[in-house]
């Protein structure tokens, strides 16, 4: 809990930082490859994680790899997290700065699962529902569960919308089971 507090505070003053300074997309690309790169790459998270190299070796690491990739404004704040010694926190202050960022745009991310792939014509036209239901732009992450038999389950943030067929199966189920219906 205290780490989340922490990441938020680090991940907010980036954020702020990028929107005095119009650097808000460029920012949040060096973000979005910081975060990938430490998911791809487990001996960059372990060499972070660990407390026993010297933290301007951790510096220097860094600097080799994202200096031609990082505007200067990242590459400092990297820097300033080693000096402070949160290091371990880069992934998730790097996912608060996007929330951060997504908030600040009125983008919500919502994640839909469906039983099978839809077709790219089904997803714009979902996309564009949700959007209209929820007031806000939408960035889908789409997901696939075969147990759904059919439809699609659509979360945001804490709302959830089921049009699953299996989701209508289990209803008609409990209808069936508290109305004493039997088929024996």
């Amino acid at each position: 809990m205290a780490n989340l507090k922490v990441s938020h505070r680090y991940a907010t003053s980036l954020i702020e930082t990028a929107i005095e300074k119009n650097k808000l997309d460029k920012v949040s690309s060096d973000m979005i490859l910081l975060l990938d790169a430490l998911k791809d790459s487990k001996q960059l998270k372990l060499m972070l994680d660990n407390p026993v190299i010297r933290p301007e070796l951790k510096e220097k690491i860094l600097k080799e790899i994202f200096t031609s990739k990082f505007d200067s404004d990242s590459l400092n704040f990297l820097s300033f997290v080693i000096e402070k010694k949160r290091e371990n926190l880069l992934d998730s202050i790097a996912e608060r700065f996007l929330a951060l960022r997504d908030e600040h745009l009125g983008i919500i991310s919502v994640t839909v699962t469906t039983a099978f792939k839809f077709e790219d014509s089904q997803i714009e036209k979902l996309q564009k529902k949700l959007e209209e239901i929820l007031g806000k732009k939408v960035r889908l992450n789409l997901m696939e569960d075969e147990s759904l038999v059919g439809g699609f389950i659509a979360k945001a943030g804490d709302t959830m919308y089921d049009a699953s067929v299996r989701h209508q199966l289990e209803l008609l189920k409990k209808q069936f089971l508290v109305s004493g219906f039997s088929l024996n």
